[in-house]
Formats: structure tokens, C-alpha cells, sequence
């Protein structure tokens, strides 16, 4: 009897613990560093955006993880600071996003519309890119974004004008 009321009692520790340390993981970050970026499009002009800036490992890493919303002119710009292969995940991502990929030269070689929340599954680029910027899902779609676009922002030397 003794015995299973230790068990109950660890296995009560272990699971507070758990759910504590879950909880403390699961707060979405705080805002990252915000700036203007405008995507040209071929069909419907100027698509302006308020980006926050993801430009050191800890930033990428976590990414969008845990939050609930996102405005619909708000996004995220993943810099790798230099072309590379990427490859992006939604673990731990609530919500459905759009994943654009921009090359260096602010061209944007490929999208992946409607990323699924919580869904491993790796997304990667068509080619190296200098940057990936997440909106939400659908995004893409309705404004008329597609391929060949181009993408304004300081990071590609080209800053949007106001």
C-alpha cells in the first residue's frame, strides 16, 4: 500500500514537472525588430508588409513557434545573411503560413502556400536563397504573389520608398 502511494505521488511530481516545463516552452517570443517590406507584384501592384527581422540562430530557430495570430499585413523575414539551401517545419507553429523564398538579389524563386500547423514534413527552397519570409496562409494567393516577383527590403539593398 505504501508503495503505490509513492508511486501516485512520484508519478504526480513527474507529471506537475512536465506540464510546467511545457507550458514555459510554449510562450510565443517576444516581437523581434520590425521593418517595411514591400513585394511587387506582377498583377496587383505594391503588397506592403510589416516584417519582423529573424537574423541570428536563436531568432530562426524559433521562429513563429507558439503564436496565436498574426496581423494580415505582418510577416516574418528569416536573413541567412548569405544564398543557401533552406528547409523549414511547423512544428510547434499554430497557425497556417505561406513560406516565400527570396534569393539574394530580392527575386523570389518559389512559394509554399498553407504550410500545415504542428506538420514536420520539411519545406525547402528550389534553390539557395538569402532569405524566407512567413505570412500567413493564403497570403500568397490573394494578393497575387507568385514567382519572379520581387521582394523590397534593406536586407536585399533595396529599401522600400515611402
Amino acid at each position: 500500500m505504501k508503495l503505490r502511494s509513492l508511486f501516485a505521488v512520484l508519478l504526480s511530481v513527474i507529471l506537475f514537472s512536465a506540464s510546467f516545463t511545457l507550458s514555459a516552452r510554449a510562450q510565443p517570443q517576444p516581437t523581434l525588430p520590425q521593418s517595411e517590406l514591400v513585394i511587387v507584384t506582377s498583377g496587383k501592384g505594391l503588397q506592403r508588409f510589416t516584417v519582423e527581422l529573424a537574423d541570428n540562430d536563436q531568432s530562426r530557430a524559433r521562429g513563429m513557434m507558439f503564436r496565436q495570430s498574426m496581423a494580415p499585413d505582418a510577416g516574418m523575414l528569416f536573413d541567412f545573411k548569405q544564398e543557401q539551401m533552406a528547409s523549414f517545419w511547423m512544428r510547434n507553429t499554430l497557425i497556417p503560413l505561406d513560406m516565400i523564398f527570396i534569393r539574394a538579389d530580392g527575386t523570389i524563386l518559389n512559394i509554399h502556400q498553407r504550410a500545415i500547423p504542428r506538420d514536420e514534413t520539411g519545406i525547402n527552397s528550389a534553390g539557395p536563397v538569402r532569405a524566407v519570409l512567413e505570412v500567413n496562409g493564403g497570403t500568397a494567393s490573394r494578393l497575387g504573389i507568385k514567382a519572379g516577383d520581387k521582394v523590397q527590403h534593406a536586407i536585399f539593398g533595396n529599401p522600400p520608398k515611402k
